[in-house]
C-alpha cells in the first residue's frame, strides 16, 4: 500500500537554499511548502503524527529546511495543509481489486500496528496514517464519488470527534512551530466545515499567532469563497483563472506539470512552456491576483532538466520586466483584445486553464504602479500596436501621453493618441515572443 511508498522516498540531493536561489531570480516573493497531502503523512516534526518525514522516508524536517531558506531568501513563507479529507480519501484502501489475480485482497486500510511486528514500520500504527477505523462510505470504491463528497455531505460517513482534534492538534502544531505567514488549505472555506468547527478555530490560532509574531500581515487560502468570506481569506483558484478583475486580491494555483513528480511529463516534454507560465502571470495579476506555481521536485529532491529551464526562462523575463508586476495595483480594466471573448467559467474551485483561446500579441493586459501604466504585449507584434483604452477621447485614460519607453530597450518609442486609440508604431525591440511590455507615463 501507499505506505510502503514513504520507505523508499530518501530525498537525498534535496537542497532548499539553492532550489530557492532559482525561484527568487523567476522572481518569487512568497514560497509555499507542502505540509501534508491528502496521503496524510506530514512533512515536519509532528508531535501528533508519527507518520511523519522525520521518523521515515527522508528523515529530515522538511517545512523547517524550507522555512529557513525561504526566509534567508527574505520571501514570505506559506505552508499548504491538505489532509482533512484523508478520513474519506483513502477509505479506498478498506476494500479490494474486483477483478485480476488479487481480486478480494484485502488492501491494507485495515491493519494496526500489531501487524507490522518483523516490518520496516514495526511500532506504528496504519491508523494513524490511513484513518479507516470508520465504516466506509456508501460506494466508497467509486471513485468519483469523493469529488461529490467534498464538503462533508451527499453520503460520506461523517469524520468522529478524534479524527477532528487530531486534526486540530496537528495543524496547530504546524502554526506554532515554523510561525508561517500563509496558510493554504485545500478545502471549501475551511478544513472540515460544516462537520466541525475544527478549521474555525485554526483560523483564529494563525491569525493569532501571526499578528503576534509578525504583526499582523498573515494571509489564509480557501477555494470556493463566498464574498463576505473573501474579506476574512483569499479566494484561491486551482487551475483556473478568474474571468474579471478582482475587487478583493486573490490567488492562481497551478503546476508547470502534474501535482506531484511524474517522470514520464519530463521524458514525454509535456510541462508548461515558459510562454504558458509568463502569460498566464500577466492576466492573473492584471485581474488583481498572484500566481502560485508549483514546480514538482523529484523523489530525490531536485529538479529535472526541463523544469530548470522552465524556470530559468521566467527568471530571463522577469529580470527585464518584473517592475511592472511586483508592487503594481490593477488598472481600471484588466485588458482588451480577442482572447477575452473566448472565457471559459470556473468549474468548482477552477478547472478553466487551457480550455479558452491562446493569447497572441493582439491581446493586451495591464498594470500600474502610481501615475505609470503598463501595457503587456502579449506576444511579440508584427504591425503597429493599437490600444483602444487608451485613445484620446477614451473615458477609460482622460489625458494625454507624454511618454512611452519598451522595457529592456532604449529605443525611441514612437506613438500617436488618436481618439480611438493610442497607435504605437512596431518597435524593432518589441521581439520577445513571451509577451512585451511598455511603459507608459502621462502627462501631468
Amino acid at each position: 500500500g501507499f505506505k510502503d511508498v514513504i520507505h523508499d522516498w530518501k530525498a537525498q540531493s534535496w537542497n532548499p537554499e539553492k532550489l530557492l536561489d532559482l525561484y527568487q531570480r523567476a522572481g518569487a516573493k512568497y514560497f509555499f511548502a507542502l505540509a501534508n497531502h491528502h496521503d496524510n503523512f506530514d512533512n515536519w516534526d509532528s508531535k501528533y503524527q508519527p507518520w511523519n518525514s522525520t521518523n521515515m522516508g527522508p528523515k529530515k524536517d522538511l517545512i523547517a529546511g524550507w522555512a529557513a531558506a525561504a526566509r534567508k531568501h527574505g520571501m514570505k513563507f506559506g505552508v499548504s495543509v491538505h489532509a482533512a479529507h484523508a478520513w474519506s480519501w483513502m477509505e479506498t484502501a478498506q476494500g479490494a481489486d474486483k477483478t485480476g489475480p488479487y481480486a478480494g485482497v484485502p488492501y491494507d486500510g485495515k491493519l494496526t500496528k500489531a501487524d507490522g511486528k518483523g516490518t520496516w514500520w514495526e511500532g506504528y500504527d496504519p491508523q494513524d496514517l490511513y484513518e479507516q477505523r470508520h465504516t466506509p462510505s456508501p460506494g466508497f470504491q467509486e471513485l468519483p464519488l469523493i469529488h461529490t463528497r467534498w464538503s462533508w455531505g451527499n453520503g460520506v460517513t461523517p469524520p468522529d470527534a478524534a479524527y477532528c482534534e487530531k486534526f486540530y492538534n496537528r495543524t496547530a502544531d504546524l502554526i506554532n512551530r515554523y510561525q508561517p505567514d500563509l496558510i493554504y488549505f485545500d478545502d471549501t472555506a475551511l478544513p472540515l466545515w460544516p462537520a466541525s468547527d475544527a478549521g474555525l478555530k485554526i483560523a483564529a490560532h494563525f491569525y493569532n499567532v501571526n499578528d503576534r509574531v509578525h504583526g499582523g500581515d498573515g494571509v489564509l487560502f480557501a477555494k470556493i469563497l463566498t464574498p463576505d468570506q473573501r474579506q476574512c481569506m483569499a479566494w484561491d483558484i486551482e487551475r483556473g483563472v478568474s474571468n474579471e478583475l478582482e475587487p478583493t486580491p486573490w490567488q492562481t494555483d497551478t503546476c508547470i506539470g502534474e501535482w506531484h513528480y511524474n517522470k514520464a511529463v519530463f521524458e514525454q516534454h509535456r510541462y508548461k512552456s515558459t510562454k504558458t507560465v509568463v502569460q498566464t502571470l500577466i492576466d492573473v495579476v492584471s485581474k488583481n491576483g498572484n500566481l502560485l506555481l508549483s514546480v514538482p521536485v523529484k523523489g530525490d529532491g531536485s529538479l529535472d532538466s526541463d523544469e530548470i529551464e522552465i524556470v530559468e526562462g521566467i527568471a530571463r523575463w522577469m529580470q527585464v520586466n518584473q517592475e511592472a508586476i511586483h508592487g503594481t495595483r490593477p488598472w481600471k480594466v484588466f485588458g482588451e483584445g480577442p482572447q477575452m471573448a473566448d472565457y471559459k467559467p470556473l468549474s468548482g474551485p477552477g478547472f478553466n486553464e487551457g480550455m479558452g483561446k491562446p493569447f497572441t500579441a493582439e491581446d493586451l493586459r495591464f498594470t500600474t504602479k502610481g501615475k505609470t501604466l503598463y501595457v503587456f504585449v502579449m506576444g511579440a507584434p508584427k504591425s503597429a500596436i493599437r490600444i483602444t483604452s487608451l485613445g484620446a477621447r477614451s473615458p477609460l485614460f482622460g489625458g494625454k501621453v507624454a511618454a512611452i519607453s519598451l522595457l529592456g530597450s532604449g529605443e525611441k518609442i514612437r506613438w500617436q493618441q488618436e481618439d480611438g486609440a493610442l497607435v504605437v508604431e512596431l518597435p524593432k525591440g518589441a521581439t520577445n515572443e513571451l509577451a512585451n511590455v511598455f511603459k507608459i507615463e502621462p502627462s501631468l
